[in-house]
């Protein structure tokens, strides 16, 4: 247990690759597709991504069906057929076909000389979320959210009187260490166990708080049932927690919750840092509304994965 607790800010060794990375560029919503440059503003085409190199497993005209769909995008909901021929250096006539044959499917629909998605299109997205599970569909987010922060970021479940960790992505510090998958801790001595703990009904906490011992890990660890609850109370009202070196001396976290995981109800997100590192302010100020944000991402990733599941 003394090894576990001294992971727990850890991170990975330098120069190696967090998984989910590439060797290439990672595209984003808004930026170019594939074939086409369809992600950029209508009329800016790279001829050479129109036409790939052709092989007999190559499906031309799937490609161009695809590259009209990602024509369409956040600031382009509305485009007309030249728009779309610019997009994705087909010609008007092929843009039309492959746009009247959308609307025809009922994955987009014509106003007069514009057209739009509608959507149904969300299907040819939500079918691949439905085979994922919770780490799965968490992973991109908490490698978003790990790249910006420079902090390591976790996710937990809970686990009578321990959380357990599901998933898992560390930084990048000078040593080495980490904690793995199925490692275990006291929910009440930790950020997400608390946020956990918050969500339970009251006759549950009551049951855990008769029942749990309070072991004082750190000089600063709460061991009075009487202020925990309270404090548990407290994250329940501002829907986070913050830990400082409770668990361990030097270790400060903040975790949020995410509701609506299949089989479990809530799992708790969280950052972890060094005290030395990162003020509680900056906690507060910084690390809680990207955690907040990243937290959001995933439900609305586990929301559509249900819609089609």
């Amino acid at each position: 247990m003394r090894t576990a607790r001294r992971d727990a800010s850890d991170g990975t060794a330098p120069g190696s690759q967090r998984r989910g990375e590439a060797a290439v560029p990672r595209r984003s919503l808004g930026e170019s597709g594939a074939r086409g440059q369809v992600g950029k503003v209508p009329g800016q085409v790279d001829p050479g991504m129109v036409h790939p190199p052709r092989n007999g497993d190559f499906v031309q005209s799937l490609d161009r069906g695809l590259a009209v769909i990602r024509a369409f995008g956040p600031d382009r909901e509305q485009l007309s057929l030249s728009e779309v021929a610019r997009a994705t250096g087909l010609t008007r006539a092929a843009a039309r076909r492959f746009l009247l044959t959308l609307v025809t499917l009922g994955y987009a629909r014509s106003d007069g000389p514009m057209f739009s998605l509608r959507p149904r299109v969300l299907e040819l997205g939500y079918a691949y979320l439905s085979s994922l599970t919770l780490p799965e569909v968490a992973a991109p987010h908490m490698e978003e959210l790990v790249g910006r922060l420079h902090e390591s970021s976790s996710i937990s479940v809970l686990d009578g009187q321990q959380i357990v960790y599901v998933a898992r992505v560390p930084t990048r510090r000078i040593m080495t260490v980490a904690i793995s998958l199925g490692s275990r801790f006291p929910a009440f001595a930790t950020s997400m166990g608390r946020v956990l703990l918050a969500d339970l009904p009251p006759s549950a906490l009551d049951k855990f708080l008769g029942e749990v011992t309070l072991e004082r890990y750190t000089s600063k660890t709460e061991t009075d049932p009487a202020r925990l609850r309270e404090i548990i109370a407290e994250v329940a009202r501002h829907g986070y927690a913050v830990v400082d070196q409770e668990l361990e001396e030097g270790l400060r976290s903040v975790a949020v919750p995410i509701r609506g995981v299949p089989d479990v109800g809530t799992a708790a997100i969280n950052v972890s840092m060094h005290a030395s590192r990162v003020s509680m302010t900056t906690v507060r100020s910084e690390i809680l509304p990207a955690l907040l944000q990243t937290a959001n991402a995933i439900e609305s990733d586990l929301k559509a994965q249900r819609s089609v599941g």
